[in-house]
């Protein structure tokens, strides 16, 4: 479960962004931190179980830093008010689909799929529902997939036009006009501090693997 530590820091740096308060403030960082790390480690042996390629992860290849890079940003603040780890056999940095987790107080989800992927892949993925439409259909409509991702597919950046190379006539083009393949729920603080959290969580990946497994299959 996500403690209560973890939510109280979380909902502090969100009122005092600022260094001098963390500073202040760095036993109870550390100490959600290290609960934090802890979750998801296992997490990862969750995904392990139904996934080998993730035996070798280590729980400091999947969590992203606190900090944020605000060189190019008009928000300055220097901390993010989030914690959250990216589960990919490479790492937070790797290419193709994986599990996404975000914990943030009021605003907690999980995601599977790629987001934004770069337009080689992007192509590739487009490609390989047109060929295997069927078979795309079936993984997203399966009822363990759709009852595990109640806030479906995100449509952000959806193109208004069909792609090039395809007609608005083609079966698939709701699915290839497309540019993020990510399917996501939400949790309450409540359902992050039930017992069983970690456990729903795997079995909501799990319930992604042939989604996700399509999506890396067509970028190998």
């Amino acid at each position: 479960m996500i403690t209560k530590n973890i939510l109280r820091f979380l909902s502090s740096i969100k009122k005092n962004n600022n260094k001098a308060w963390l500073d202040g403030n760095r036993p109870l960082y550390e100490t959600s931190k290290e609960e934090f790390t802890a979750e998801v480690g296992e997490i990862l042996k969750g995904i392990a179980a139904f996934d080998n390629a993730f035996i070798n992860l280590t729980p400091k290849e999947c969590m992203f830093r606190l900090n944020r890079d605000v060189r190019f940003s008009k928000e300055k603040h220097p901390y993010k008010t989030n914690f959250a780890a990216y589960f990919n056999p490479a790492g937070k940095k790797g290419d193709g689909a994986g599990y996404y987790i975000h914990i943030e107080p009021g605003k907690s989800f999980a995601a599977a799929g790629v987001w934004q992927p770069p337009a080689d892949q992007l192509s590739k993925i487009r490609q390989e529902i047109d060929y295997n439409l069927d078979e795309w259909k079936k993984i997203t409509v399966d009822k363990k997939f759709k009852q595990s991702f109640t806030n479906g597919f995100s449509m952000s950046d959806r193109l208004v036009r069909a792609p090039k190379g395809y007609e608005e006539t083609n079966p698939a083009i709701e699915f290839l006009k497309m540019k993020n393949f990510v399917a996501t729920c939400s949790f309450t603080d409540a359902d992050l501090q039930d017992k069983n959290f970690v456990k729903r969580l795997v079995q909501i990946f799990q319930s992604a693997k042939l989604f996700t497994d399509f999506i890396n299959r067509s970028l190998d």
